[in-house]
């Protein structure tokens, strides 16, 4: 495993995505936070069968940085509950990994 992380996470609104795809990578949480629109959802909610029409959140990022991410991501989140979950990346195109690991270092410079 490469150390790296693919995080998914989704919200209703292209606003809440936009807002918490920008904080996650200002504050060097995530290296690219992909939003993609059109996502429909089935879920149980409360007792119930839900339809939502959504927007995924593909946040990438290094397994070290998931902590602080899912904190900042949550502490945000217009959800009660929101959908956090990370997947390993298990290897990538290199040149590509190097900048991910470069972007989401807390003591690079600005």
């Amino acid at each position: 495993m490469s150390g790296r992380l693919v995080v998914l996470s989704t919200v209703e609104t292209a606003a809440d995505a936009e807002r918490l795809a920008r904080v996650l990578v200002e504050e060097r949480l995530a290296a690219c936070v992909n939003i993609l629109p059109g996502v429909s959802s089935v879920f149980r909610w409360k007792g119930h069968v839900e339809l939502a029409s959504e927007r995924l959140l593909v946040i990438k990022t290094r397994a070290e940085r998931f902590d602080a991410l899912c904190s900042v991501l949550v502490s945000q989140h217009p959800y009660e509950l929101p959908e956090v979950v990370a997947l390993p990346l298990a290897d990538g195109y290199v040149p590509y990994l190097d900048w991910l690991d470069a972007s989401v270092d807390p003591d690079a410079a600005p």
